[in-house]
């Protein structure tokens, strides 16, 4: 079975497009001539040390990042800057304040309240997080520690619309975007930090992109003084995320993954194509007189994460197993919510999105 005779729609580690895999597979052995795999490489050598860079680069290119931030190439997912962040930014005479939109929020702050004080300025908890919440209902103070907000919902399908006016809020606002980060436009100077898994959009499972302001970095050595040092983001910015081996393998995939997005249209046309995509399966369940329902409230869905239900649990189970049969993966809900799901990333094809629409009509069709 070949690449091209799978639909995959897995919510991460997810697909990576084909052309990244091709280039890969040519310099697995002989890396630019080398001799040997990047992996081989020492982290200190030229060779490493040149697809480090570009990588970083190519992330302030795609972005438009100023001067004015810092970008880190660090391990262990967001689950370890649930941890950093609070290590780093939350003193012990402030609060941090986390809004609530799904199951990743509810962990980050459940980390950080290890660590100090922290409140919940908004949740959309009470309705079972099928919406952001209205910006003119989130409670922020300009004593916050800072305001963290998770961009996409992977596990209900929901996603903030717009960022521009969290620039109205006074604390630093911090952002996990590990789910949408190079699948759109978005302003990074209203960010003081943001921090992604690339295994959604930008790579495959190992490293994580943290974006971080010089001013707020500037911060954290006076409240992350007794920190250990691997734990602390100054450590990673002085050694130019060089302070202990890279997964460089890791790294080098980032590097071809956003270079693949630069030659293919930048963030803008990405977008778009990721707007069509999601359109195509909302289209779908919204014609398809209740028989598909989606989880989230139209004015908060994502483009990445397309979650719906079936009129029971026995047809949502022969959804998925003719979905199977048709070479459709990775369409089962989170185990925390049951029914469905479609992951739809940048290396998701408008075709296996297209594929997906006409399953769904004729499951439809068959099963009314």
């Amino acid at each position: 079975m070949t690449k091209e005779n799978i639909h995959n729609f897995n919510a991460g580690p997810a697909a990576l497009p084909a052309e990244v895999l091709r280039q890969a597979a040519s310099e697995l052995e002989n890396y630019n001539g080398t001799g040997m795999s990047i992996m081989e490489h020492s982290h200190r050598g030229e060779s490493y040390e040149h697809v480090h860079h570009e990588a970083i680069a190519t992330v302030k290119r795609l972005l438009g990042i100023s001067d004015a931030y810092e970008v880190l190439l660090l391990q262990g997912g967001a689950s370890l800057q649930f941890a950093m962040v609070p290590y780093n930014l939350l003193s012990p005479d402030q609060k941090a304040n986390y809004i609530l939109t799904g199951s990743w929020s509810e962990k980050a702050k459940k980390e950080a309240d290890h660590l100090g004080k922290t409140y919940s300025g908004a949740s959309g908890e009470d309705n079972n997080y099928k919406r952001v919440p209205d910006f003119e209902t989130i409670e922020t103070a300009a004593d916050d520690a800072y305001i963290h907000v998770t961009s996409n919902n992977t596990i209900y399908g929901t996603a903030w619309q717009d960022f521009t006016r969290m620039s109205e809020w006074e604390a630093p606002v911090i952002a996990d975007m590990s789910s949408d980060i190079f699948s759109r436009s978005f302003p990074v100077e209203n960010f003081d930090l943001i921090y992604a898994g690339a295994q959604k959009n930008i790579g495959p499972s190992g490293v994580t992109l943290v974006i971080i302001s010089k001013p707020l970095l500037e911060k954290t050595k006076t409240i992350a003084r007794n920190v250990p040092a691997i734990l602390r983001y100054s450590t990673h910015a002085e050694k130019a995320s060089l302070y202990n081996t890279p997964p460089t393998f890791a790294v080098y995939m980032l590097k071809n993954t956003l270079q693949w997005i630069e030659a293919n249209g930048g963030l803008q046309a990405l977008e778009t194509r990721n707007r069509n995509k999601a359109t195509l399966l909302y289209d779908a369940i919204d014609e398809s007189d209740g028989f598909y329902r989606g989880h989230a409230h139209p004015s908060s869905r994502s483009n990445m994460n397309v979650t719906f239900t079936l009129p029971t649990e026995e047809l949502t189970k022969r959804f998925l197993e003719e979905a199977k049969d048709r070479k459709f993966s990775g369409l089962n809900g989170h185990r925390s919510v049951g029914g469905c799901r479609a992951s739809i990333y940048n290396a998701v094809s408008l075709e296996s999105c297209e594929a997906l629409r006409d399953f769904m009509v004729s499951f439809q069709q068959k099963h009314r």
